[in-house]
């Protein structure tokens, strides 16, 4: 049994074999898991005891999956992984769109599932507790154009502040700017690494622990939500720049403090 420590995890699915089972699995694997069976019972729960994680199912009847999953990014601080028997590239590329830090198909190996359950955890601890591995030279595409920075607790940009250990991302007037696990791990692959080219398979390493495969033009989406929240403009974008055929280039300047 886990301890009253343990991390707790909720298990959303309308299927009570599929809750129990992966209930059954996650404690035998130390966590401490709630199971749901409906969107107001989940939402109760984030209320009365917030799990670290969620995993949300988006068959629900009578119920829109995607609306619950925007329901927590809103207002919840937690990971969010999509377990789905919807395999259609749409829902995934929506699933990432309102926030899903992963998505998983059924039906699924518990031990990949828990695989995934682990990086996403492991992205939202503070950067000391895991520190982002440094870049393979071989997987940057281009030369690079400015010096790389080594990681650091508190980074500075455009204005911007980003605070790796609290992940946190404040604007000039110190407002903090909310920002998905997805959001902030990809602006931390970019503000490490300034002034470099860096290529779809690299950022999906970085962000999600994993060689890209036929789901790496989520990055794509994720840079879209990132720049709608950072850039001016984001149909003009100054601090994320496009590369064709190359991958993504971050332009201005970071310093440490």
């Amino acid at each position: 049994m886990p301890s009253a420590a343990a991390t707790h995890i909720a298990v959303l699915d309308d299927e009570p074999d599929i809750t129990q089972l992966l209930a059954n699995y996650l404690t035998m694997q130390g966590f401490r898991v709630s199971q749901v069976h409906q969107g107001p019972a989940l939402m109760s729960l984030m209320q009365s005891d917030p799990p670290a994680l969620v995993l949300l199912d988006l068959g629900l009847p009578g119920e829109d999956g995607f609306s619950i999953a925007r329901q927590l990014r809103e207002h919840w601080h937690c990971g969010l992984v999509i377990v789905t028997g919807r395999g259609d590239a749409i829902d995934k590329v929506v699933g990432l769109e309102v926030g899903a830090d992963d998505y998983v198909t059924k039906p699924f190996d518990l031990r990949e599932l828990l695989a995934r359950i682990k990086a996403v955890l492991r992205r939202l601890a503070p950067a000391a507790e895991a520190p982002m591995p440094a870049p393979s030279p071989a997987a940057v595409p281009a030369a690079p154009t400015g010096a790389e920075l080594p990681p650091r607790s508190r980074l500075r940009f455009a204005g911007f502040e980003l605070d790796t250990a609290a992940r946190r991302l404040n604007d000039a007037q110190g407002r903090e700017i909310a920002l998905t696990t997805g959001e902030f791990d990809l602006l931390c692959a970019f503000a490490q690494h300034p002034g470099r080219v860096l290529s779809r398979d690299f950022l999906l390493e970085h962000t999600r622990g994993r060689e890209a495969g036929p789901f790496d033009r989520t990055i794509d989406v994720q840079v879209g939500r990132l720049r709608r929240k950072i850039e001016a403009d984001a149909e003009d974008p100054q601090i994320i720049k496009s590369v064709r055929g190359a991958g993504y280039l971050f332009v201005p300047p970071v310093t440490h403090l």
